[in-house]
């Protein structure tokens, strides 16, 4: 098969289309012919080393696993023994975790793993952009987002910042996104209240008050976000820096402003196939969209990683 690879720390130039064994099921396991997959801000990190906490997982001086990846969409091209939730052509979606692999051509997951049957009104390309639950998971379970409160969502128009508005306006809050000023009418046209690009104003001073700062670029900092959070208000931040785990740590059991990370990415396999459901019962029901900017062939697989490295609105796709 082939895939996407890389097997050193740099830039968009380290990566290449190689040739890689097939991978063989065991018992349990299927195997997937990937139609899409996402390229993730958190691909880029692991692709570049940086920042340095991403080499505590993909390894200190070279990565470890040299095809990234974790969203895919699919058809089930092989199954092991013993495999009864799946049979061969079952179109699917799902996730590797931890695993990675999913930029190639094929790759295996366990039955009972991340991975679902697809619903028939996706197309593999919506389906792989719609996999990562992290704006889900950082709205419903961490912050516990109610009807009538307000957030603040810094960068808006990226992949998981656009799933985050649509999310928060579903869920009854008013939305303000901070965003560049070319995407403003995106991050509106998905139900942002109010819209600033983060070159002209610093939304840090602005005179409202927020329940809820989702900082998803990880840019602002706690400090800085309390100066516009309630005084029971929640900082969120999805980048896993030293001083974000800090704060988490030195904000638990605070009954007043407090910090949160998650590690979605962690999640156990049943509590993702649940957020698939979640997922794609609201795109049935018309309440959110994939967001895609641009679908690159493997072979294209630097552009695609250069496109992520200078900004993207929405998702960038590979496909082999």
């Amino acid at each position: 098969m082939r895939a996407v690879v890389n097997r050193r720390y740099g830039g968009p130039e380290v990566v290449e289309l190689a040739d890689m064994p097939d991978p063989i099921p065991r018992a349990g396991d299927i195997v997937v012919r990937v139609e899409a997959t996402d390229l993730t801000a958190a691909d880029a990190a692991l692709r570049s080393g940086s920042p340095f906490a991403a080499r505590l997982f993909a390894g200190l001086t070279r990565p470890r696993l040299a095809v990234l990846g974790a969203d895919f969409a699919g058809t089930v091209a092989a199954v092991g023994d013993g495999v009864t939730r799946f049979s061969v052509g079952d179109a699917v979606w799902g996730a590797t975790g931890a695993a990675m692999g999913a930029h190639a051509e094929l790759v295996v997951v366990p039955q009972e793993g991340a991975v679902a049957l697809r619903p028939a009104s996706l197309t593999a390309t919506e389906a792989a952009s719609l996999v990562d639950a992290t704006a889900l998971a950082f709205l419903r379970d961490t912050a516990a987002l109610k009807a009538g409160e307000r957030i603040l969502i810094n960068g808006a128009s990226g992949a998981v910042g656009t799933a985050a508005v649509q999310l928060a306006v579903d869920m009854g809050a008013e939305v303000t996104a901070v965003c560049s000023a070319e995407r403003l009418d995106l991050v509106r046209e998905l139900g942002a209240s109010h819209a600033f690009d983060y070159r002209a104003v610093d939304v840090t001073a602005l005179p409202e008050r927020f329940d809820v700062v989702f900082d998803v670029v990880g840019n602002m900092g706690y400090r800085r976000a309390c100066r516009i959070l309630t005084p029971t208000g929640r900082y969120l931040i999805t980048v896993p820096t030293a001083g974000a785990l800090g704060w988490h740590l030195l904000t638990l059991g605070s009954r007043g402003r407090r910090s949160r990370i998650a590690f979605t990415g962690l999640r156990k396999a049943s509590v993702v196939r649940g957020d698939l459901e979640a997922t794609g019962a609201l795109v049935a029901s018309g309440r959110i969209r994939a967001v895609v900017d641009e679908v690159y062939p493997f072979a294209r697989g630097r552009d695609a990683h250069a496109h992520v490295a200078r900004g993207k609105a929405g998702h960038v796709i590979l496909t082999p």
